[in-house]
Formats: structure tokens, C-alpha cells, sequence
């Protein structure tokens, strides 16, 4: 989307889309007030795990990122989190090779999950994280959401509709979140929109919100941020 065109937040999904909902839909003030102070707090990174066993112990509700390699995980984590450099970000393909997690004010527990699809990297080095990746993915019993990222110029791809075939397999709940829009047109990415909206609305685990975002300009950062903070511990008063 170019500079200075409003978001399409009023898009109606039309017909062939009935139990989905367009970007920004129902979203009042106070969950985006809410979602604002949670991502204020500190942010601490806890570890990264290159295997399953080195997963930290599950305590946290917890969120995951995953997407497409180079399709801006990192830069999404850091922009919720109002951070430049907190998930390291690189525009080579397949750099993130571990499950990285951050800590969110003992609240909510962030996983910056490594790429699939294309990588940069040794054949048995992708096969070796695809499985760590999947294997969290069905088994981690705190995960409350997994935020599939699609790159907004590309699209749903057969590797992105893999992964939330075995998400909904495994009755996993995720939501589609549409990275780099301010790099496509205004009309543009409402066609994508739409035909996004069409194709979640038929998935069972599919979280019928899809979210628009663009790390660079902050749109659909304050929403998500709204979204991810309903799933998070309750804040502890005194």
C-alpha cells in the first residue's frame, strides 16, 4: 500500500466469505489500549532451541510466529514489541535455523519460528528445523495461537497451505496475518484480502480475523497487538 492510502479496514468480505472477518472488524479502543500497554512492558529473550528437548518448560500462554522464509517474522516481533533489534531480522533467506523465544512481561510467550520454504541452507539443515518447527507446532500444550504470516505480494503459497493443513489437522488454532502491505497497491491488496478471506473461511482451526500489517509504516500493529494481548496471563493487580 502506498504512503498516505487508508487501510482497508472496512472491507466487506463478501458472499463467498460468510464466517470470516475483514481486517480490523469489532476492534474497540479499549482492547487496543490494552494491547498497547502489554506490549510496552520489557521483553526479554529466553532462548533459542535448535531441538525439541530444548524447548523451554511450558508455563506462559503462548503465541508463534510462522512463515514463509524472509517473509518478515522478526521484524513483525520487533515492531509488536516497539524494539529494532530484539528477534534478529537479515534479508538472507533461512537465517533463523531455531526456535527463538522472548519472554513477555511474564505474560505471554513469543516463538520466532524458523522459515520453510526456500532457505539458504544445506538440504538435511531445512529437513532437521522443518521437523523441530512441526513438531512444536502440534504438540506444545500452551500454544494459544500461531500467527501464519503471508507475504502480501505473493500471497497464500502451497507451502503456507501445508502448514495450516497440519494446523488444523492437529486442531491448532492460527491466524493469517498479511506482512509488508505498504509494498503492494491499495487495490491490490484488497483483492488479496478477499481471496485470503475466501480461502481461511473454509478451515476449521483458522482464526476468522485475517490482519493486515506493514512493519515498516506500523499498520495493523496496534490490532494484532490487541489480539495477542486477549490470549496473555492476566495482568496481576498490586
Amino acid at each position: 500500500m502506498s504512503e498516505g492510502t487508508s487501510p482497508p479496514d472496512a472491507i466487506d468480505p463478501g458472499d463467498g466469505v460468510p464466517d470470516a472477518e475483514a481486517p480490523g472488524t469489532d476492534m474497540d479502543a479499549d482492547a487496543i489500549e490494552t494491547g498497547r500497554r502489554l506490549f510496552a512492558q520489557p521483553a526479554t529473550f529466553v532462548l533459542g532451541a535448535a531441538k525439541i528437548d530444548q524447548v523451554p518448560a511450558a508455563g506462559l500462554p503462548e503465541v508463534a510466529f510462522a512463515g514463509r522464509s524472509n517473509v518478515g517474522k522478526s521484524s513483525l516481533i520487533n515492531a509488536l514489541l516497539g524494539r529494532r533489534d530484539l528477534a534478529r531480522t537479515s534479508n538472507t533467506p533461512g537465517r533463523t535455523q531455531q526456535i527463538n523465544f522472548f519472554d513477555l512481561a511474564g505474560r505471554l510467550m513469543l516463538a520466532d519460528l524458523p522459515g520453510y520454504g526456500y532457505a539458504k541452507a544445506p538440504k538435511n539443515e531445512v529437513r532437521g528445523w522443518t521437523r523441530l518447527v512441526n513438531t512444536y507446532l502440534k504438540g506444545r500444550q500452551d500454544l494459544r495461537r500461531t500467527c501464519v504470516l503471508i507475504d502480501s505480494r505473493h500471497g497464500l503459497k502451497d507451502s503456507d497451505r501445508d502448514v495450516m493443513s497440519m494446523l488444523d489437522t492437529a486442531a491448532q488454532p492460527y491466524q493469517v496475518v498479511l506482512t509488508k502491505c505498504d509494498k503492494v497497491s491499495g487495490a491490490a491488496l484488497e483483492k488479496l484480502t478477499r481471496t485470503t478471506l475466501a480461502e481461511i473461511a473454509k478451515r476449521p482451526a483458522a482464526h476468522p480475523r485475517l490482519m493486515t500489517t506493514s512493519s515498516m509504516k506500523d499498520q495493523g500493529i496496534a490490532e494484532l497487538r490487541a489480539e495477542l494481548a486477549a490470549l496473555a496471563r492476566p495482568e496481576q493487580n498490586g
